[in-house]
């Protein structure tokens, strides 16, 4: 194993081989101790796209809030399922099926069309014309603006979805998907993930479907892998040391290299980072 290697799966917490019981109970443990230790907090809020992972972070979500209620003997607590579709959403039928099996407190349905619309709008009113790849960057984003909103007006966190094999290729939206006040299942990877659905008796063809972040009109549903470059199985294997190949090798730590202003928060004059 490569120095690099070792570096990111420390800093990224990836285990090689895990107990799923124990992670299942590390994540529920974290929520319920953070909604604890904030009294004034009552719901948590995730948005569900009907992919592996919002469908494993809701599950973990609603067995929190239904433990500390039935812990304090009445319902204070509630997990807010949003379903925040650009109109018509491909595989909606399966985000269906992932709320079927997660079963929130509650739901909410935002189509952020209109809004990112009048936001594309506006810009090339301004002379900034945004490409297919800014647009879907703005959807996320919208997402994660409604899932605050929500937030703000049922006392609550918010929930996002960001394991190892994501945070280490930085595949995700900065202050949109990656703007979030709780990561439940950082440090697990994404065959980690499968195994905890698995466990939780999640329906299988939902994590075992193609992952897609569906952001780009020009290319509906690509494939995260075909963006990447890189399959999962290889990143996963990478994350629990194991050897890879060469050019898998070279476009993780790539991605990373240049993924890292993601993982900090705004950098200040007092940051190594910028030096």
């Amino acid at each position: 194993m490569s120095s690099k290697q070792r570096e990111i799966i420390e800093t990224l917490k990836v285990k090689p081989i895990i107990v799923v019981e124990e992670e299942i109970r590390l994540s529920i443990d974290f929520m319920k101790a953070y909604l604890k230790k904030h009294p004034f907090l009552k719901s948590l809020v995730l948005g569900i796209s009907g992919g592996q992972d919002s469908t494993l972070v809701g599950k973990l979500a609603q067995l929190t809030v239904d433990e500390l209620n039935k812990e304090i003997g009445e319902e204070q607590y509630v997990f807010i399922a949003v379903s925040l579709p650009y109109g018509v959403q491909f595989d909606e039928a399966e985000r269906q099926d992932a709320l079927h099996f997660i079963n929130p407190s509650q739901r909410v349905t935002i189509n952020i069309k209109e809004s990112v619309d009048a936001s594309a709008r506006a810009l090339a009113e301004a002379g900034i014309t945004l490409s297919d790849f800014a647009k879907g960057n703005e959807k996320a984003r919208e997402r994660m603006k409604a899932q605050y909103s929500i937030a703000a007006m049922h006392n609550g966190v918010v929930l996002g979805t960001d394991h190892a094999a994501e945070a280490v290729t930085g595949f995700y939206t900065k202050y949109g998907d990656g703007g979030v006040d709780l990561t439940p299942i950082f440090r697990l990877n994404k065959r980690q993930g499968k195994q905890l659905l698995k466990q939780l008796g999640c329906p299988e063809h939902l994590y075992l479907k193609t992952p897609t972040a569906d952001l780009e009109e020009d290319r509906p549903a690509l494939p995260d892998e075909v963006a990447l470059g890189v399959t999962y199985e290889e990143i996963d294997d990478y994350l629990e040391g194991k050897m890879v190949s060469k050019e898998a090798q070279e476009k993780i730590e790539g991605f990373y290299n240049r993924s890292k202003h993601k993982r900090f928060m705004p950098i200040t004059v007092f940051d190594d980072f910028w030096k």
